[in-house]
């Protein structure tokens, strides 16, 4: 019995599912080939950097055309899958051990069995019994005077003729140049020094002026009256011993330093020479 149902339902039972549908393969399209080299560096890659002397990352520009720092074995993807497990061919064998065995002379080192050279004696061999010292030599010749007559007689050593005789030389005793252009470079310092200083002594002229006798007896007498005046408001306030408030006290302090003040501008006053500067 058939249902009613739609035909392609797989869950129902139909007539048309008699005659198997026709399988389309789908068309496989062209595989993809890059353009570039496969064995270009990756741009900005971080693998086989570490324990180099080398940047963290390589071929930034993307311009390079072969790895910075060639590939060490496993060390970018790891093992392949499966080569960590264990073969059961190899297992451990009776009287073996995972720690290996030390070296030997004989097997490793065979070259220490061989016979070395001795190096020759530098100082000469111990005499022997056999060898006899000669004995009971005396002789008559004084060394001391016989070394005296050698050198008084003695030819003086020859000298080179290369060696330089700096007594005939021809600036024997001259002064170098080369100091004569030093001082005549120091010369000209000073002069130009000297010519700054008169030019400021006379910019400093042009803008003051001598003070004259009557203008100086003038601010003398105003000084000292000026004196005069804050002396005495300073004596009408000498009377009071106790300093009881922060106004006495301020006054006090004002009076004495107007008065030390003033003594100092009589005293400046008092000079020979006095130049005031030109108001503008």
């Amino acid at each position: 019995m058939y249902g009613y149902g739609n035909p392609y339902d797989d869950n129902e039972e139909s007539i048309y599912k008699i005659i198997p549908p026709k399988q389309v393969h789908p068309e496989k399209p062209p595989m993809y080939k890059s353009s570039h080299k496969g064995s270009i560096p990756p741009t900005a890659s971080t693998f086989g950097q570490v324990g180099t002397s080398h940047p963290m990352l390589t071929n930034l520009s993307g311009e390079a055309q072969d790895r910075v720092v060639g590939l060490k074995g496993h060390k970018d993807l790891g093992r392949a899958p499966g080569s960590l497990q264990p073969d059961p061919n190899r297992y451990l064998k009776k009287k073996s051990s995972s720690v290996p065995s030390l070296p030997t002379v004989k097997k490793d080192m065979p070259h220490l069995l061989q016979p070395t050279k001795l190096k020759p004696k530098n100082k000469p061999a111990v005499p022997q019994i056999k060898d006899t010292p000669i004995m009971n030599l005396v002789t008559s010749k004084n060394f001391v005077v016989a070394n005296a007559v050698e050198t008084i007689l003695a030819a003086p050593k020859k000298t080179s003729q290369g060696a330089k005789d700096y007594l005939h030389k021809e600036d024997y005793g001259k002064v170098p140049k080369y100091l004569g252009h030093i001082k005549r470079d120091i010369d000209a310092e000073y002069e130009y020094i000297r010519q700054l200083q008169e030019q400021e002594e006379e910019q400093r002229s042009s803008n003051s002026r001598l003070l004259g006798d009557e203008e100086k007896h003038a601010l003398i007498q105003g000084l000292k009256a000026k004196w005069e005046a804050i002396n005495t408001d300073y004596q009408a306030i000498t009377h009071l011993t106790v300093l009881d408030t922060m106004g006495k006290i301020r006054r006090k302090e004002k009076y004495e330093a107007e008065l030390a003040q003033t003594e100092k501008d009589i005293e400046k006053l008092n000079r020979k020479s006095i130049f005031v500067d030109n108001c503008s």
